[in-house]
């Protein structure tokens, strides 16, 4: 039997990189998948995938950079399928690199995209989780919500922020059979490096190349290369 036979869940952020990547691989695990994106044509191209190989997937639009998005994505899943019994809050930005010409703004923008969406969603998920007995949560954070990276202190404000909120929730329900876990990764080869590296306030800060930004992430990490999705 494949692990998640019968289960339903949640992705978001699922239209690229490494949502895409946990979407296909929880459907090829017999799950049915809610993927969730901003970008309609990349949501749809993952459920396209998912769906060629035999499975079961649905594909939603949303903004999550605020509350009624956030809750109603969980609304959608239950709508589609009948429940919901994980969820993968994979939505997340880098931010600005700023720090002393950081504005209310970006700030704001950087809490809304990592932590409030991840927050509400969450909310909105566990009454869910209790009808069908208990229920998993999973969050991507990064190295930057364990140890300070000076690249960008907001995204580690996020991040940071993002790991608090995973160990309170996970000591807050465990005894209602509810899991509540964080992915910290380091360099990823996806889309959204690049698009971190190649802010102008990053490689102007650093004074370099972008794509020597990325080969110095490689140098440090202990197997010498990145991570692929």
């Amino acid at each position: 039997m494949r692990r998640f036979e019968n289960k339903i869940g949640l992705v978001t952020a699922a239209g690229s990189g490494m949502g895409r990547a946990g979407a296909i691989r929880f459907a090829r695990e017999g799950a049915s998948v809610v993927v969730v994106d901003i970008a309609d044509a990349a949501a749809a191209a993952t459920v396209e995938t998912i769906r060629a190989a035999g499975g079961t997937a649905v594909a939603v639009q949303a903004d999550l950079s605020g509350e009624v998005a956030a809750r109603r994505i969980v609304a959608d899943a239950v709508a589609a399928f009948g429940g919901l019994d994980f969820v993968w809050n994979h939505c997340g930005d880098a931010g600005s690199a700023k720090f002393e010409e950081m504005t209310e703004f970006e700030f704001d923008s950087a809490l809304d995209i990592n932590v409030r969406n991840a927050t509400f969603t969450t909310v909105a998920a566990v009454p869910e989780f209790r009808k069908r007995g208990g229920g998993a949560v999973l969050f991507t954070a990064s190295i930057s919500g364990l140890s300070a990276s000076p690249f960008s202190p907001l995204y580690g404000i996020a991040k940071f922020g993002v790991v608090g909120l995973m160990r309170s929730l996970a000591k807050r329900y465990a005894r209602e059979n509810m899991r509540f876990n964080a992915v910290c990764p380091g360099p990823i080869n996806t889309p959204m490096l690049r698009v971190f590296v190649n802010r102008p306030d990053m490689a102007n800060r650093q004074n370099r190349d972008p794509e020597e930004i990325i080969k110095d992430f490689v140098d440090r990490s202990p197997m010498g290369r990145m991570a692929d999705p």
